[in-house]
């Protein structure tokens, strides 16, 4: 294979300096990759379209000069487009006319767009790619990117969160293009590789794996909306060789069949955004292999990697890999940090706790976010004045710097005295053989306070009943563990990235 050592410095340059920015990196990719595709979209019912990275950076300069024309130099501007791979190229549009994109998940309602569009103080909102192919500076000449510092502020991102009203984290080109700079030294032998995902692109995990993917040169097959059905038959037509989901999307593909495609073509599995039960790894990695030789076939089994991250760290901190042949791992852990991360777990007055207890996890690294937009008391208490992140997961310290997820410090159960995690009554709950997943919330009691009750959906051709669950749990949970009530739902009250929203649970135990 012929090394091109032009391109070869570009990508060294990109990798290693890390110094791109959200503004610039389009005409960086098209320089590096070309004619090579980025994306295949597949949207229901619509054409399928093919985007080389030269028309992605031909589209997006084209764009930024409409968007130039339209809002003022560090303004942000709404991306409130359908969830199709235009709202990432608006929002690198934005960035290189020297705007800061606030893209918002196409399944937010009116409602919650208006306050993102209020509390943004955007005077641009784009609701549909085309709105820049005309009007004006749609027949401008494109200027060169906007420039800007890795730590400057690059985008707004505004999480549908499951309490109150989303704050506007502001991430800084660091935070989403230097932690995704090194995939652009991915070898050039593996990039007939095919990577499936179906994500919110405004979500931030969708945001940037598309990044990551784009900067690796490796061609994203991408569903607007996910259907498990429809992800299994790319998977076997398109010999995929990755898949990036969320833990509920998991579910969905087993609920849907999965055990009996042909997945072997998948080399790895990639999970984020949720917590992701070991069981369901297991049987992902086992439906996958390593690699597939002539005459022989498929060998060995895929890797699973579980992210961790949240939008207040631009995507991802940490990793737990499993690789072929080995164990899942120990549960729910998280292992080292990814170069430049440092955690630790802290009690409330922020002392370090000792292995074994409970504490807040709590981040520092190059993608902390700078603040909350317009909302300085929103960042005091979400920064230390050091510039830790108080991430509000509560986390178990363990040996050798790992650490066991008990859940969200907003969604522990206190029942008479004792603290209650919803995590460990769930992955208990799910043991039961016709337990498809469960969700547990505290609902208040006069007597202990809180007591923890579950929701459940259950297999086809399930046979346990409610009062059946609660019994099998009282046996085999501590008492003040096991939830006093289960109810049966066809489906769990969810956000824009399959999150169970917690506190929509309450009301069906009225």
């Amino acid at each position: 294979m012929l090394i091109n050592p032009v391109n070869l410095a570009r990508r060294a340059s990109l990798a290693l300096r890390r110094d791109a920015t959200l503004a610039d990196l389009a005409d960086r990719l098209g320089s590096m990759h070309g004619d090579a595709v980025v994306v295949e979209e597949l949207p229901d019912g619509g054409a399928a379209r093919q985007i080389t990275h030269r028309q992605a950076a031909e589209t997006v300069a084209r764009w930024s000069a409409a968007v130039a024309a339209r809002s003022p130099v560090g303004r942000p501007v709404v991306v409130a487009t359908p969830n199709t791979f235009d709202q990432l190229l608006i929002s690198l549009a934005v960035s290189r006319a020297g705007g800061l994109p606030a893209p918002v998940n196409s399944q937010m309602s009116a409602v919650e767009v208006d306050h993102v569009i209020a509390d943004s103080g955007a005077t641009l909102v784009i609701r549909d790619a085309a709105e820049l192919d005309t009007g004006p500076g749609s027949r401008t000449e494109p200027r060169s990117p906007h420039r800007a510092a890795p730590g400057d502020v690059a985008a707004l991102f505004y999480p549908s969160g499951t309490t109150g009203r989303p704050k506007g984290a502001e991430l800084t080109h660091r935070a989403l293009v230097g932690q995704v700079s090194s995939a652009a030294l991915w070898p050039g032998y593996l990039r007939h590789d095919r990577v499936l995902l179906s994500l919110p692109v405004a979500h931030i995990m969708g945001f940037v794996a598309l990044l990551g993917v784009s900067v690796a040169g490796v061609p994203v097959v991408f569903l607007p909306r996910f259907s498990a059905a429809r992800a299994l038959d790319l998977n076997e037509e398109r010999r995929i060789s990755a898949f990036v989901g969320v833990p509920a999307m998991y579910r969905m593909l087993l609920e849907a069949g999965a055990e009996q495609r042909d997945l072997s073509s998948v080399r790895a599995w990639m999970s984020g955004a949720d917590v992701m039960p070991a069981e369901l790894a297991r049987q992902f990695k086992a439906m996958g292999a390593s690699a597939t030789l002539p005459l022989i076939g498929a060998v060995g089994e895929a890797a699973f990697i579980e992210g961790y991250g949240m939008v207040e760290v631009g995507g991802g901190v940490a990793a737990k890999v499993s690789p072929p042949m080995l164990p899942v791992g120990l549960g729910d852990s998280l292992g080292l940090p990814l170069p430049g991360w440092r955690f630790r777990v802290a009690d409330a007055e922020g002392r370090t706790v000792l292995p074994g207890q409970v504490g807040e996890l709590q981040l520092k690294g190059p993608g902390v976010l700078k603040g909350y937009w317009g909302d300085p008391a929103a960042t005091q208490a979400a920064l230390s004045d050091d510039g830790w992140l108080r991430t509000g997961d509560l986390v178990r310290s363990g040996a050798l710097g790992t650490v066991m997820f008990q859940g969200r410090s907003k969604h522990v159960i206190k029942s008479g005295g004792y603290t209650v995690y919803p995590l460990e009554i769930e992955a208990d709950l799910e043991e039961h053989p016709d337990v498809l997943e469960a969700a547990v919330v505290g609902l208040s009691d006069a007597k202990l306070g809180e007591v923890p009750v579950a929701a459940v959906r259950l297999r086809s051709r399930a046979k346990v009943t409610p009062e059946g669950l609660v019994a099998w749990a009282e046996e085999r949970m501590a008492h003040y563990k096991a939830p006093r009530r289960v109810i049966v739902v066809d489906d769990l009250p969810r956000t824009g990235t399959r999150k169970v929203q917690r506190d929509q649970l309450v009301p069906l135990f009225d």
